[in-house]
């Protein structure tokens, strides 16, 4: 099934009075109308074009529409607050309902796609299937199955997250087992991971010929590889051989051949700036609050260190011409928008930034022909937003300033849908409860199969 072969919202709406960003690069444009036809994009015109024969209306006035965002790097999963000394044990279950809330608070942030780029067990994959038979509605998922990684410390600290694979036979197989679990994509640990006390990351994780038969086994099957990479030897294996995108890559700053070579192949870097802040404790004010964090004091000053060099290699990324998605990589995975203001506060604009979450994350992904921009022929995943994300980037953390969102053209969440109707409705024409539909059918089209790089058959995810 491919993407576009997916049900939308049913019929036309008319989305009028919008001050649109369409995640092109080009300006904003204000008094526009969106005419969305059974989930797609039909046309971009103008509010003053009137209402098209048929459509239910949904006046926006004047607010923003930029594309549903997208978080490139998510671990989808959380952990649940833990009983009082003497209280009823958690039942085992019990996650999965967090998680399942967790993931509904995400797509009302307007986040509606996650590429979970490695989490413990099988509760993502679970929940991607409630999703695609309705049990609730969340963000479109994509999921790499377990990370591909040598026999190496970091097996131990993340359980359930590894499949360790050595030699190049074994690492193939170890890709064919994830496509069997129903993957998205191939991750790969290219080095260790600068979380865990015990791996270095400086030398490669995998041989040559280990990365080598990884990258071409994934790519012969059709699927995308993102190679988490931080050590210098690792990253220059995985740009030079050939992954789709780079995971941190923090001290790229000191190989610009490097970055030249990913801006020539279109390799995409994903920063991860929040992951930085959050081990060494920073906070929003930048102040360094590392005997706070919970970490190691020698991870905390590692953490500092490689924000300064994450830093310089936003800035050596960006003058190359290396595309950059966004990637929070951090807890609760609902606050991605904070990567979003992290990234401006290091150098990006804010434009360019919501590019990042939006049309080169959904190239990330190999879902750019179908997501990312607000352009005829894509699936008309928006958010509404009250307010100038341009302007006041932190209005997309702020719950009550994203005004709604929809999925497949479907209304599914938002300030609106939480709001009497008396109070939704500046005008007869904004009638948000004509086009609203049950929690089931919303998650039916937002979800289900969908094709891997938006080119093959396959029903294998949200």
């Amino acid at each position: 099934m491919r993407l576009t072969d997916l049900p939308g919202r049913p019929g036309l709406l008319w989305l009028t009075n919008v001050r649109l960003f369409d995640g092109t690069g080009g300006p904003v444009r204000a008094g526009a109308g969106i005419l969305i036809e059974d989930g797609v994009v039909k046309r971009v015109g103008r509010a003053g074009d009137g209402v098209p024969n048929g459509a239910d209306v949904v006046d926006v006035e004047g607010r923003t529409v930029i594309p549903g965002l997208i978080d490139a790097h998510a671990h989808v999963f959380t952990t649940p607050p833990a009983p009082a000394e003497g209280a009823e044990p958690l039942w085992p279950d019990v996650t999965a309902h967090f998680l399942a809330a967790q993931l509904q608070e995400t797509l009302r942030m307007g986040f509606t796609t996650l590429r979970d780029v490695g989490s413990y067990g099988d509760a993502v994959v679970s929940a991607r299937q409630a999703m695609r038979y309705g049990a609730f509605s969340g963000p479109r998922l994509l999921t790499c199955g377990r990370i591909v990684s040598a026999t190496a410390p970091g097996g131990r600290f993340f359980d359930g997250m590894y499949r360790e694979a050595d030699g190049p036979d074994d690492v193939r197989k170890a890709v064919r087992e994830q496509v069997r679990r129903g993957a998205d994509f191939i991750k790969v640990m290219s080095t260790g991971a600068r979380s865990v006390e015990l791996e270095d990351p400086h030398p490669a994780q995998l041989t040559e010929a280990e990365m080598a038969a990884l990258i071409d086994e994934a790519h012969r099957l059709g699927y995308l590889v993102a190679a988490h990479a931080e050590g210098l030897a690792g990253t220059e294996l995985s740009i030079t051989l050939g992954v789709d995108t780079v995971e941190h890559g923090m001290y790229l700053n000191q190989r610009p051949d490097l970055l030249d070579h990913m801006a020539e192949a279109g390799q995409i870097l994903v920063p991860t700036l929040s992951c930085y802040y959050g081990v060494a404790g920073i906070g929003e004010d930048v102040e360094a609050l590392g005997e706070e964090s919970g970490w190691t004091p020698a991870l905390v000053d590692l953490a500092k260190h490689n924000l300064a060099e994450a830093d310089r290699t936003l800035a050596a990324a960006r003058a190359a011409g290396v595309p950059i998605a966004l990637g929070h990589d951090w807890q609760p995975f609902s606050d991605a928008a904070a990567e979003l203001v992290r990234m401006i506060r290091h150098g990006m604009s804010p434009a360019e930034t919501l590019v990042a979450a939006t049309a080169t994350a959904a190239r990330a992904l190999g879902l750019d022909e179908h997501l990312g921009t607000v352009q005829p022929g894509k699936i008309a995943d928006l958010v509404v937003v009250d307010g100038d994300p341009l302007a006041e980037p932190t209005v997309l953390r702020d719950r009550r300033r994203i005004w709604l969102v929809l999925q497949l053209g479907e209304p599914v969440a938002g300030q609106a849908l939480e709001t009497p109707l008396s109070r939704v409705a500046a005008s007869a024409n904004a009638r948000i409860a004509a086009v609203s539909r049950s929690a089931a059918q919303t998650s039916a089209l937002s979800s289900g199969g969908i094709p891997r790089n938006g080119i093959t058959d396959t029903p294998g995810w949200v």
